[in-house]
């Protein structure tokens, strides 16, 4: 297979997902960004960037796939997302913690 059909097909497969929630605005956490490929690497790239952490969950994925930008996550998804939101604010509290 010739490499710029490899990075194609790997670009397909990728897939990423930006959730945000604002207790304040939203009943739910609110899809803010989706994308597949490059824009998938983009996504993926501004996390790391952020210290954002990442989660992969392939059947979420395609759950979250399916929501618009700014529609809230789906209460079949909740638990799901509890989940991630919960490694989120531990990996947040453990990095406050180092850098005192």
């Amino acid at each position: 297979m010739k490499p710029e059909t490899e990075k194609k097909n790997r670009e397909r497969r990728m897939q990423a997902a930006a959730l945000q929630y604002d207790q304040g605005q939203h009943e739910a956490p609110v899809m803010v960004a989706k994308g597949s490929g490059a824009v998938a690497e983009k996504i993926i790239a501004l996390a790391k960037e952020h210290d954002i952490p990442l989660q992969r969950d392939p059947e979420l994925m395609q759950i979250l796939m399916k929501l618009e930008i700014n529609q809230e996550i789906p209460e079949n998804v909740f638990h799901a997302v509890a989940e991630i939101l919960a490694m989120v604010y531990k990996a947040n509290r453990n990095q406050s913690e180092k850098k005192t």
